[in-house]
């Protein structure tokens, strides 16, 4: 893709989130939600993201599997296409964030776009590690349920069995889209060393130890949150029931 079309790409990317967003503004919003419609229509709206670029991923492998053999060079304008446009959300949620909401509460997911953006455009401008990025991107398979957890709680429906199963479906997502991708991205990044110039393996290396650190911490969370947490519950009723 030409430079003019990637600009027109990630644009119209950003234009399209800026839309799904105020769409999501004039639907029915859960009365629990109604404290922080702007957090609702945020998280609403990176679920699209997730679910749209999760399944778009798959699909680049899945009709150009030449890609997965070599992540550097080969790849289709389809899977440019899905790096452009995931450039454009990042770039919206960006400053969606940095209006809405004070610094000190998102600056770690505004590092991890700055990360992101850059990482990715630098493939898309050069049009190498394309496949690369695809595989980056098979992470939001799992953002899916994460973002839906998050949907659910602000719905309050916390306590519900919906709730639960797409717990456990995000903790083994987890694992296998997030923390096994991101060790075979690194992986993958040390075995071709050679073949990737010092400053692109530099800034590779950095974005992958950073988003590492940052997912290991988001899995605690969630296990401290959605796991350990019902079990201590579960054994101060069981404290309670032996008192009584």
């Amino acid at each position: 893709m030409e430079l003019n079309s990637v600009i027109l790409t990630t644009g119209s990317s950003v234009g399209f989130f800026k839309l799904v967003n105020y769409g999501i503004g004039k639907l029915l919003i859960p009365e629990s939600a109604q404290r922080n419609v702007w957090k609702w229509k945020n998280i609403s709206t990176s679920f699209v993201h997730s679910l749209l670029t999760g399944v778009w991923s798959v699909l680049c492998f899945c009709m150009h599997p030449k890609m997965a053999e070599d992540l550097i060079e080969t790849h289709s304008v389809f899977s440019h296409a899905l790096v452009s446009v995931s450039i454009g959300y990042f770039i919206y949620d960006f400053f969606d964030m940095v209006i809405n909401q004070k610094i000190s509460h998102s600056w770690e997911l505004l590092f991890h776009h700055v990360v992101v953006i850059t990482c990715f455009g630098i493939s898309v401008l050069t049009c190498r590690y394309v496949g690369f990025a695809v595989v980056a991107l098979l992470v939001e398979i799992n953002s899916i349920f994460l973002h839906l957890r998050q949907v659910l709680h602000m719905a309050s429906l916390g306590k519900s069995t919906f709730y639960r199963v797409n717990s456990m479906i995000n903790l083994g997502t987890y694992v296998v889209f997030r923390i096994n991708t991101l060790a075979w991205m690194t992986r993958w990044l040390v075995l071709n060393r050679d073949l990737i110039p010092l400053v692109s393996y530099t800034i590779g290396s950095v974005g992958l130890a950073i988003m590492t650190a940052m997912n290991i911490v988001l899995f605690y969370r969630l296990m401290r949150s959605d796991f350990m947490k019902s079990s201590r519950e579960k054994e101060v009723r069981k404290e309670k029931e032996k008192e009584m």
